[in-house]
């Protein structure tokens, strides 16, 4: 479970540990560095396609050391990076071996739990992944107060490494009597029978569209709290870390409700809860009332629902398909994180130096992915 959490962490880890040097490298690149999240997400998006038909082919733990080959690879040409065209072509590359970690962790769940087992599974590693983006962010802050930025790179290919060790320990769960025996190619043909799945699309556009906000927010707020706001950036770790407090304790709760509660009931309820602090938050922005706390506080009332949207919405979405679990696993990763791709370009067009683009894009998507969570439950095998 360690080395899963661990797996399942690597998306945060990869971006979170460097927002707080971000101002910095946009005075040293001169260049819009949100790029370097919209380009790691893209890169991350479309590598799931493949790695998750090759999952299912060759089983979890191959495509688990080739990824973080990979990952190390890009980490070090991130560090090397002196222009923001390089390193949006390096953090591209990470992303290409990065992907492998929470799309085969939550495929590896569905390999050995069902449904509401799987739900308790995911909440946990949802506990165990938080450490990173506590961490990051706040170990980000302070190696730019004594280095320049590049050094949080050469921090990520050696974690890299050390992921690359513990994957020894990891078994494969996947065994070769339910490996699919299609080619490759063909194994492409399942995101069409997954993009005809009415219900699994609507558990997973509900887990995309709270991620577009959730990556309004984690690439917005660097520039929000520091350049805006004038917080210190050894202190911006902290109050991201904040948030994550509250993804943590609702997954403590989320283990304990899947028991005795419906998992659409409780998806419904975070969702709703979500959608009203994103909407409160979007008004008192626009009014200028609370200033930072208001701020503070709403986003963490939304960012706690992430604990219970992320693993009830997954745990269901990947229910329903139990024989394309990897290719499920991964259409689910390409469409959760590909989603900041819109956050993170949008920030980067339409930011006007106030938190504003950053609460108006979280509210509009957050009522988005709530609105599919309100949707009555339909047939699995009816086509869009």
């Amino acid at each position: 479970m360690a080395i899963q959490g661990a797996l399942m962490a690597f998306t945060s880890l990869s971006t979170d540990i460097y927002l707080p040097a971000m101002p910095q490298m946009n005075r040293d690149m001169q260049g819009n560095v949100e790029l370097t999240i919209t380009g790691f997400l893209i890169g991350f998006a479309i590598a799931q396609l493949i790695w998750g038909p090759i999952s299912d082919r060759i089983g979890r733990r191959k495509p688990l050391f080739m990824g973080m080959i990979l990952f190390i690879i890009g980490s070090m040409g991130c560090a090397l990076s002196q222009n923001i065209e390089q390193i949006v072509f390096w953090r591209v590359f990470q992303a290409l071996g990065a992907c492998t970690g929470p799309m085969l962790a939550r495929a590896i769940i569905r390999d050995l739990y069902t449904r509401t087992k799987a739900a308790q599974m995911l909440s946990t590693l949802t506990i165990i992944m938080a450490i990173a983006p506590i961490i990051g962010p706040l170990l980000g802050g302070q190696l730019i107060q004594i280095s320049s930025w590049h050094s949080i790179f050469w921090l990520l290919a050696a974690v890299g490494i050390l992921m690359l060790l513990s994957l020894f320990f990891l078994p494969e769960t996947h065994q070769s009597e339910k490996r699919r025996q299609t080619s490759i190619l063909q194994a492409f043909v399942n995101y069409r029978l997954l993009l005809s799945n009415r219900q699994f699309m609507r558990y997973t556009l509900c887990i995309a569209f709270f991620y577009v906000s959730a990556y309004a927010f984690i690439t917005g707020s660097p520039f929000v709290y520091i350049t805006y706001f004038g917080i210190n950036p050894q202190h911006y770790g902290a109050l991201f870390a904040i948030n994550i407090l509250g993804v943590v304790a609702m997954s403590f709760v989320n283990r304990s409700l899947v028991r005795t509660v419906e998992l659409d009931t409780l998806l419904r309820l975070a969702a709703i809860t979500a959608m009203t602090s994103a909407i409160m938050l979007a008004l008192l922005v626009y009014f200028g009332i609370g200033g930072v706390y208001s701020i503070l506080i709403t986003v963490f009332l939304f960012f706690s629902m992430n604990g219970i949207i992320a693993a009830s919405a997954t745990a269901a979405a990947l229910d329903g398909v139990p024989q394309l679990a990897g290719s499920a696993s991964a259409l689910i990763g390409s469409m959760q994180y590909g989603s900041g791709i819109i956050s993170s370009f949008l920030l980067a067009k339409l930011a006007d130096g106030t938190p504003w683009t950053m609460a108006w894009i979280m509210a509009a998507f957050t009522t988005a992915s709530a609105l599919m969570a309100l949707m009555p439950s339909i047939g699995d095998t009816k086509s869009v």
